[in-house]
């Protein structure tokens, strides 16, 4: 898909067009031990706010949908950290686990009028180029109420400029905001193959920084596995599996249930203190 492709006639379309006809051009683009689980914390009722002014969200349009029946629908985008490189099958890749952790936080049943899905659109291998090119097909597309973006691994192994990155991710917020739906991003991934990459931890940079500029929450992937580390919770060879890149089954699960949390206190549903893990 080119952008020649993109519906002009949408904002959209037209934010994404733009990026992608910058001035830079277009490039083209084994399951380890188990570790302990980290426990995530249930929205019981006792747990609810007494008022929304009391957790103020920053996913708007999720925080409403959630106050009533009715599906949400989530699209986790990104490369093979969200594809699920490494897992020993779909189910064991972090979306199809966010989809249950959820639905276990929020206490949704086969009875419940209300559901959570979450469409796996990761590819393998592509960088924010590849992604801006098929944003609108495979993501905006799906109408999702929320897109959890990972992002910033593939840039600096590829080649692609830091200043490219930014714009692309910009204009692909900005894109994902104009359809109504929240945004939460990912970083990169804390592994052996990414810090032998001379600069990558800019791009890592630079993602928080656009983040705090538009105000988008950021599940702190590569922050979240070093404490892992740190805590005794997991041991690098059972987060990354034998390539240095990608992740195992143990570590989808922590990250699905990190994502969950993050979710939640973005909807104004949890306390922050209750999702660190």
């Amino acid at each position: 898909m080119s952008f020649r492709t993109l519906s002009f006639r949408t904002l959209p379309g037209l934010i994404l067009a733009a990026a992608l006809a910058g001035p830079l051009g277009v490039t083209g683009a084994g399951a380890q031990p188990d570790a302990p689980p980290v426990t995530g914390p249930r929205v019981l009722e006792s747990q609810k706010p007494a008022s929304a002014e009391r957790l103020p969200a920053k996913l708007v349009r999720l925080a409403s949908l959630l106050g009533r029946d009715g599906d949400v629908r989530i699209v986790a985008f990104g490369s093979s950290s969200t594809e699920g490189a490494g897992a020993s099958s779909p189910a064991t890749a972090y979306p199809a686990l966010l989809e249950r952790d959820l639905e276990e936080r929020l206490q949704i049943g086969a009875s419940s009028r209300r559901s959570i899905t979450v469409i796996n659109r990761g590819k393998g291998g592509d960088t924010s180029e590849a992604m801006a090119r098929r944003l609108e097909r495979d993501v905006l597309a799906e109408r999702p109420d929320l897109v959890v973006w990972q992002t910033g691994s593939n840039d600096p192994l590829a080649g692609v400029p830091l200043e490219r990155f930014v714009e692309l991710t910009r204009a692909g917020i900005l894109a994902i905001r104009a359809t109504g739906a929240d945004v939460v991003l990912m970083d990169q991934q804390w592994c052996q193959k990414l810090t032998g990459v001379q600069g990558a931890e800019r791009y890592g940079e630079a993602l928080h920084a656009l983040a705090a500029e538009l105000g988008v929450p950021v599940i702190r992937r590569r922050a979240l596995m070093q404490s892992w580390v740190t805590h005794g919770l997991m041991t690098p060879a059972q987060m990354i599996g034998p390539d240095g890149l990608h992740m195992t089954d143990a570590g989808y699960r922590q990250l699905a249930k990190a994502a969950a949390a993050q979710i939640l206190v973005g909807a104004g549903l949890i306390q922050p203190s209750l999702a660190r893990n």
